[in-house]
């Protein structure tokens, strides 16, 4: 991974999770009884061809591989203030580099904002949940002059059940390998949490907000993001004869039976009331399937949606309608055919 001129980087650890400790240790602490867990949670599960998290074998849907997702069509560039991100759809992206794309897909979603919690910009201790390739925490925690969301002087932890984060990261940034339904084991309390497009991998969220709660210095933010489900739109153009909508049906129908409900999302505001937080502030956005939006912003973030869902069709159906449907991998390639041609329909909405 390229920095800009000028950022100092460190090479990061693989931590894992260890109970004397802040939640984890560093590869090098005890490098004969950790090698062997650094090989384990490397040696991926394989399902359908796709790779896996091994650490807690099951809980999370989507792959971890490095499978290349071609795309027929898509934005090759978005301008974030003098960040130009680029991304070659023609060669086709890896899940990798999906997940990073889902990271740009939020910042044109949210105007180029990466939080909204009022405390993360101030935060000392930040932890990020499910950060994937570890790009938000990345950039939340660069020392770059013209980003608008550096923040130099916090810790900023990321934490994963799959080992994919890069090796040169910024000196306040690491990451840890961990299974967050776990018992939280960090001794110090975190300012702010983040967790995005977590819906799905909690068999129980009020189980996570209770934790966090508890993980939070008093006056704390914890900030959710997620999709809801089932899709909806605001006129009668996803109706039940179309295989989206019975796609986004399938879908929620297959987490609900894996126990890992993908409309947890509906209940947040009330789990984290529950939990004991206050002041808890919704705001909504829609993701347009395509460019079929008249309004110039609506009809890039439409774009984005289209390669963004697009493109990851296949690592988000597979796991789910195998395992929680009982469909097998040529049944689920097959139907998502049909499914793609809706979501390239200007025609729903």
């Amino acid at each position: 991974m390229a920095y800009d001129t000028g950022q100092e980087v460190h090479q990061a650890p693989l931590m894992l999770p260890d109970s004397d400790e802040d939640s984890a240790i560093a590869v090098n602490d005890d490098l004969l009884s950790v090698a062997s867990l650094t090989s384990s949670v490397r040696d991926f599960v394989v399902e359908n061809g796709r790779t896996y998290h091994s650490l807690s074998v099951g809980k999370y849907i989507l792959p971890n591989d490095e499978v290349r997702l071609n795309f027929a069509k898509g934005p090759t560039r978005y301008e974030l203030g003098h960040r130009h991100v680029f991304f070659s759809l023609k060669l086709g992206l890896t899940s990798s580099d999906r997940k990073d794309m889902q990271n740009h897909h939020f910042l044109v979603t949210f105007g180029g904002k990466m939080h909204f919690a009022p405390g993360a910009d101030h935060a000392q201790r930040v932890l990020d949940v499910g950060t994937g390739t570890g790009i938000w925490a990345i950039d939340y925690g660069k020392s770059l002059p013209f980003w608008p969301d550096a923040h130099p002087s916090a810790e900023v932890i990321g934490v994963d059940l799959s080992p994919i984060q890069p090796f040169y990261v910024p000196p306040n940034c690491s990451f840890e390998i961990d299974d967050l339904e776990k018992d939280w084991t960090w001794t110090r309390p975190f300012d702010y949490i983040f967790s995005r497009m977590m819906v799905g991998s909690f068999a129980d969220f009020s189980c996570f907000a209770d934790q966090a709660y508890q993980h939070l210095i008093p006056g704390g933010y914890v900030e959710l993001i997620d999709c809801i489900f089932p899709m909806a739109c605001d006129d009668s153009t996803l109706n039940d004869s179309l295989a989206l909508k019975e796609f986004s049906d399938l879908l929620l129908q297959a987490s609900i039976n894996l126990g890992r409900p993908l409309n947890a999302a509906s209940s947040h505001r009330e789990t984290l009331i529950k939990a004991g937080f206050t002041n808890v502030n919704v705001l909504n956005y829609k993701w347009p399937t395509n460019r079929w939006p008249k309004d110039p912003k609506n009809k890039r973030v439409g774009l984005w949606t289209l390669a963004n869902v697009g493109g990851g069709l296949e690592g988000l159906s597979l796991a789910l309608m195998t395992r929680g449907l009982g469909w097998g991998k040529e049944r689920v390639l097959a139907y998502l055919t049909t499914v793609r041609k809706d979501l390239h329909n200007p025609k729903i909405h």
